[in-house]
C-alpha cells in the first residue's frame, strides 16, 4: 500500500508504459495519480464493444521473448491466461496470394526470379549474423539491405514494406531498428494472445493500482505544465491544480510541448523526431479469408499495406486488420472514416473475391496520431535522456525505446527503468 509521508508522483497518460510505471510505484509505496486525457484507457491498445466482446482497436500480439511485458503479466496473475499459436506469413504482391514461411514456399515465389529467391533464403538466414559487431546505427536501411540483397529485392519487396512502415524517409531509417525486430520475431512464429483481449490486461493494472491506493483519472487532460527542481504542478481542463514531487510523462514530446509552461518547455531535449500515425480499418467477415496471421500487400492498387487475420491467432471468429502508416496530416488521414471503410472494403475484396457482396459483416475505422518515430541516423548518440535536468519531469516515451521496437514490451520495459530513476530525483522540500 502507499504510504501517506511517501512523495507523490504524477503519470501522465493511460496507455501501457503510464499503466506499467504507476502499477510498479504504488508497489513500491509510493503515492500515484495517474492521467488519462481520453475516456479509456490503453493508449494504442484501447478497445470496443462487439457483441459480447472486447476488441482492440489496432493489432497486438505477445512475442515469446516479450520478457518484460510478461514478468508483468505474471506479477498481475495473466501469465498462464496468454493463449501461444504458432502463426505464419503470407504475402500479397501484384494482387496474388502468395505463403511465405518454408523454403518450398520461397522456392515457388513468383514475384522474384529464381537466382533472387537463391539469394533471399540465403540472406535472410544469415542476417542477424551479419550485423554483429557492425555499426548498423549508422547505416541507413537501404544501403545495407540493397546491398546484401540485391537492387530486385529491395526495390520489389523492402521498399513498398519500409515505405508503409515509415514514409518518404524509409531508405534513411538506421539498419539497427530491423536487425532489432529480426531479434523479436520471424515469419513463422509462435505468438500469443491473452484470454479476454487486452482490455483484460488494461483492467488488472488499474485494479492493481487502485487496491495499493494509487489514483486513476480518466477525461483528465493535463492542460499545463510546471515542474522545477523537486516541485511539479499540474493544471487540468477547468482549472483544477495538482501538486506532485515528480511527473512520468509518457505523452510524445510534441504534445508534451504543446502542454509545458515556457521556463520547463526550455529545459525540454530538443529532439524533434516525425511521427507516423496509422489508419486502421477492423474488418468483422462471415467466413475466413486466409490463414495466415501477417500479410504485407505489395503492389496491389491498395491503400492499405497489409492484412492481419485475428482469428489465425486467436483460434477464433473471422476478425481482420487492414492499415496503413501515415502522416498525420495526410488526406487519409484526415479522409472521413465512412469513406475510407467504403473503399477498404472494395479493395478487400478485391484482394479475396471469395468474400462476395455480403461477405463484411462490419467494418470500423480508427486512426491514431503517434504511433512509429521515424528515427534519424545515428539516434544512439542523440537519444534524450529520461531524465530532464533541473526539474521533476522524467521522459517514457516511443523517442526512449530505441533500439527496441516499439511494443508493449519496449513500453514496459522504459516504464520499469524510468521508475528506478525516480529514487534518483530530488524530493519537493516541505511546505511551510
Amino acid at each position: 500500500m502507499t504510504h501517506p509521508d511517501s512523495p507523490h508522483v504524477a503519470v501522465i497518460g493511460g496507455g501501457i508504459c503510464g499503466l506499467a510505471a504507476a502499477h510498479r510505484l504504488v508497489r513500491r509505496g509510493t503515492r500515484v495519480t495517474l492521467l488519462e486525457g481520453s475516456d479509456q484507457l490503453g493508449g494504442l491498445g484501447t478497445f470496443f464493444a462487439h457483441g459480447d466482446q472486447w476488441i482492440e482497436r489496432f493489432y497486438h500480439c505477445i512475442m515469446p521473448s516479450d520478457a518484460s511485458l510478461l514478468a508483468l503479466l505474471g506479477e498481475l496473475g495473466l501469465r498462464d491466461a496468454v493463449q501461444w499459436r504458432e502463426t505464419t506469413m503470407g504475402m500479397v504482391v501484384d494482387g496474388r496470394r502468395h505463403p511465405f514461411n518454408s523454403p518450398l514456399d520461397l522456392l515457388r515465389f513468383s514475384p522474384l526470379r529464381l537466382h533472387d529467391r537463391v539469394r533471399f533464403g540465403v540472406v535472410s538466414l544469415l542476417l542477424r549474423r551479419l550485423g554483429r559487431g557492425r555499426d548498423l546505427d549508422t547505416l541507413r536501411t537501404e544501403d545495407w539491405l540493397r546491398g546484401l540483397y540485391g537492387d530486385v529485392v529491395w526495390e520489389r519487396l523492402f521498399a513498398p514494406m519500409f515505405g508503409s512502415k515509415f514514409g518518404p524517409s524509409f531508405g534513411d531509417v538506421p539498419a539497427l531498428y530491423l536487425w532489432q525486430r529480426l531479434g523479436r520475431e520471424r515469419n513463422v512464429a509462435t505468438r500469443g494472445y491473452p484470454d479476454g483481449g487486452y482490455k483484460t490486461i488494461i483492467d488488472a493494472l488499474r485494479a492493481s493500482i487502485e487496491g495499493a491506493g494509487g489514483v486513476v483519472r480518466t477525461s483528465a487532460p493535463v492542460r499545463r505544465l510546471h515542474s522545477t527542481g523537486g516541485h511539479s504542478v499540474l493544471t487540468l481542463t477547468g482549472g483544477e491544480v495538482l501538486d506532485a514531487d515528480h511527473v512520468i510523462s509518457t505523452v510524445p514530446l510534441p504534445q508534451l510541448r504543446r502542454i509545458a509552461d515556457d521556463a520547463l518547455a526550455a529545459r525540454l531535449p530538443e529532439t524533434d523526431l516525425p511521427y507516423q500515425g496509422v489508419v486502421t480499418g477492423v474488418f468483422f467477415l462471415r467466413q475466413p479469408i486466409t490463414e495466415h496471421y501477417w500479410t504485407p500487400v505489395l503492389h496491389s492498387d491498395t491503400e492499405f499495406d497489409g492484412v492481419v487475420s485475428m482469428s489465425a491467432l486467436t483460434g477464433g471468429g473471422n476478425l481482420v486488420y487492414v492499415m496503413h502508416y501515415t502522416d498525420r496530416d495526410s488526406q487519409l488521414y484526415l479522409d472521413d472514416d465512412e469513406a475510407i471503410a467504403a473503399r477498404w472494403s472494395a479493395q478487400l475484396r478485391g484482394l479475396y473475391p471469395e468474400l462476395g457482396a455480403d461477405g463484411i459483416e462490419e467494418v470500423r475505422v480508427f486512426k491514431a496520431p503517434f504511433v512509429e518515430p521515424v528515427y534519424p541516423l545515428g539516434y544512439l548518440a542523440t537519444r534524450p535522456p529520461v531524465t530532464v535536468d533541473g526539474t521533476g519531469l522524467l521522459l517514457a516515451t516511443t523517442a526512449h525505446v530505441y533500439p527496441d521496437v516499439t511494443s508493449w514490451n519496449s513500453s514496459v520495459a522504459l516504464a520499469n527503468n524510468v521508475v528506478a530513476a525516480v529514487a534518483d530525483q530530488p524530493a519537493a522540500a516541505p511546505a511551510r
